[in-house]
């Protein structure tokens, strides 16, 4: 199976560290590694380096090279432009389709995101794969269990139990669910028919290109067609170039996800230890121990403060002293201090600052 890791985003959720010319998926955020190599790392040691594909934006090539140089160059695919998710998972699926068209793919999104029990996601991803090869016309998508009522995430609404592959139960595929109020948000977590939508997903790149013909605008399809007859030419440089930066944007979900029959999915639904971390507030919860415990990094002391974050990336000693729900963080160039109910406003204050004296920042 090939597994396809997704790192083109910019994340400004998770500003001042992550910028547009350092975005969130090369940053240390947990540790010593950067997101993007807790990403691949544990995909190890099941899968190999030959494995893995990695989907990026032409600015941060050379990023992914230096940070994983023993990724092989013909697995770095990179897109000339940013046009949201449904043109780059067409674009990898048209690339598949020159070279490995029947070979399961596995898509995921790996630079926000933290996987805390890594043996069993590893398992479920093999489990996804033995039914993709006994069925090429089939997507296989993997929810977490959620664990309280999350807002902030969309939901897969899955029905009955229909097999068990790998000691691994699979269940019907219903549907996606938007962010919901918080009172539905309830109901689902108590149903047991719904699970955080983590846009992970397994399946074929010909049913992947099979279902962008069906559903997909006539426009991105007909562009996509010419970059993959162009692909593993001496044109597809150019042609890719030229074409891929006119698609329109358009999410995948709206694409293709949202039209597709629920029959030709199914969904494995397990405890991961899954949490998006794009946020300040979502790692925060993601890394405490308890709910009221602090998160730090770095040169930092607090004193009498409770479910706070606080991470220092200078050599200066941050003290923080009575701190209730604070977000702070502090780099070489800005100090950010808010709020962990205020951390959706930061996306848009980092949106203001272009055209300003500031813009650089962002």
């Amino acid at each position: 199976m090939k597994i396809v890791l997704f790192a083109g985003g910019v994340g400004s959720r998770l500003w001042p560290l992550s910028r547009k010319n350092a975005p969130k998926q090369f940053g240390k955020i947990i540790g010593d590694k950067t997101m993007l190599q807790i990403a691949v790392g544990k995909l190890f040691p099941t899968f190999t380096w030959e494995d893995i594909y990695i989907s990026t934006g032409i600015h941060y090539a050379e990023n992914v090279k230096e940070q994983l140089p023993q990724l092989p160059h013909s697995n770095l695919l990179v897109e000339p432009e940013m046009r949201d998710v449904g043109p780059a998972v067409g674009l990898v699926t048209s690339l598949f389709m020159k070279t490995d068209p029947d070979e399961p793919i596995a898509l995921l999104w790996g630079s926000d995101h933290l996987v805390k029990k890594e043996d069993l996601f590893r398992d479920v991803l093999k489990a996804a794969e033995k039914i993709v090869r006994e069925n090429g016309e089939r997507i296989v998508f993997v929810g977490q269990k959620p664990r309280f009522p999350n807002q902030n995430l969309g939901y897969i609404e899955f029905g009955d139990e229909i097999e068990i592959v790998d000691k691994l139960p699979i269940h019907e595929f219903k549907g996606f669910e938007y962010r919901p109020h918080l009172s539905t948000a309830e109901k689902w977590v108590a149903d047991g028919h719904h699970s955080w939508n983590l846009g992970y997903f397994v399946t074929t790149p010909r049913f992947l290109w099979k279902l962008f013909h069906e559903f997909a605008p006539k426009e991105l399809v007909m562009k996509l067609e010419e970059i993959h007859n162009a692909y593993e030419t001496p044109d597809y440089e150019k042609v890719l170039k030229e074409i891929y930066p006119t698609i329109e944007k358009i999410s995948f979900d709206n694409a293709v996800l949202e039209k597709m029959n629920p029959s030709s999915a199914c969904v494995i639904s397990v405890d991961l230890g899954w949490s998006d971390i794009g946020a300040w507030e979502a790692l925060k919860e993601a890394l405490s121990e308890e709910d009221l415990a602090n998160v730090t990094k770095g040169e930092v002391a607090v004193e009498d403060s409770v479910d706070s974050l606080v991470y220092n990336f200078t050599d200066q000693l941050v003290v923080g002293i009575d701190l209730d729900k604070m977000i702070v963080v502090n780099t070489k160039d800005v100090v950010l201090i808010c709020p962990k109910d205020s951390v959706p406003k930061i996306k848009k204050f980092v949106e203001k600052l272009t055209g300003t004296e500031h813009e650089h920042l962002a």
